[in-house]
């Protein structure tokens, strides 16, 4: 059964979320942070959401401001802001009933998750799909120097799914990354971690993954899939991808 909802976070925007629930009542569930420029109804999250709800656990998922249906121009979008609707959307399960939640994101989603962790010490578990980890590392080495200067000076970057068009985004975005590399917050973190990744990842550095599992001090794995890309197009490796998040959020929230 899905609900769709709107809740508020703490600066007053809508979010635009979909709980769903298994069969079964249940009290376990896990949140789901969706990638930069995508939706709480990406492949994966959907994919996610009905492994998770066959095995017993129900799954929330939402849009970060200014994508998909949650209120607010994307151009405004920061990595502070997406934080703090993570949090509002953990903090909300808590009020629905749900005592055992664990925490899952994908590449930005996966950022967001690592600094949300880092915040809290009531989460069962925590599953990072090929998460950014320094993103502004990742967005210099994928737009260089000029274009780096051009976004400063034009607010704009270049579709980095594929598109013709650039899409408006302050450069605030950038600077406030820079008060958000997750090496160190990582530290801090108390749920078991899981990060997922392919070892032919075209847009997340492969040693971000290794330098975060080095500074995490929970148990840990880190899964690096032989030929996956960052969208494990190859159906195989979306399968080992997704089991691998369903099986350790079901180990951990259980």
């Amino acid at each position: 059964m899905e609900e769709v909802l709107t809740i508020l976070d703490p600066r007053g925007h809508k979010v635009a979320a979909i709980l769903s629930a298994p069969d079964s009542p249940t009290q376990r569930a896990a949140v789901l942070c969706h990638g930069f420029l995508s939706t709480k109804n990406s492949t994966t999250n959907k994919t996610l959401t009905q492994l998770l709800n066959d095995r017993g656990l129900a799954a929330f998922r939402f849009d970060f401001f200014g994508q998909g249906e949650s209120q607010g121009p994307f151009e405004i979008l920061t990595t502070t802001l997406a934080i703090e609707q993570t949090m509002t959307a953990i903090d909300f399960l808590k009020t629905r009933g749900f005592s055992r939640i664990g925490l899952a994101g994908s590449s930005f989603g996966g950022l967001v998750s690592i600094l949300t962790a880092s915040q809290r010490h009531d989460l069962a578990c925590l599953a990072l799909k090929c998460p950014v980890v320094d993103f502004p590392e990742e967005l210099r080495l994928e737009f260089g120097q000029e274009e780096m200067a051009r976004w400063e000076a034009t607010d704009t970057i270049p579709n980095i799914m594929g598109g013709p068009a650039r899409i408006r985004l302050q450069y605030a975005f950038y600077e406030d990354c820079l008060g958000h590399v997750a090496y160190g917050p990582a530290e801090r973190i108390t749920a078991p971690t899981l990060i997922v990744q392919g070892d032919r990842d075209e847009f997340v550095p492969l040693h971000q993954s290794q330098r975060l599992f080095d500074a995490l001090r929970v148990p840990k794995r880190l899964d690096l899939l032989p030929g996956a890309d960052h969208q494990f197009t190859r159906g195989e490796d979306f399968r080992t991808m997704t089991t691998s998040i369903v099986e350790w959020l079901v180990r951990h929230v259980t």
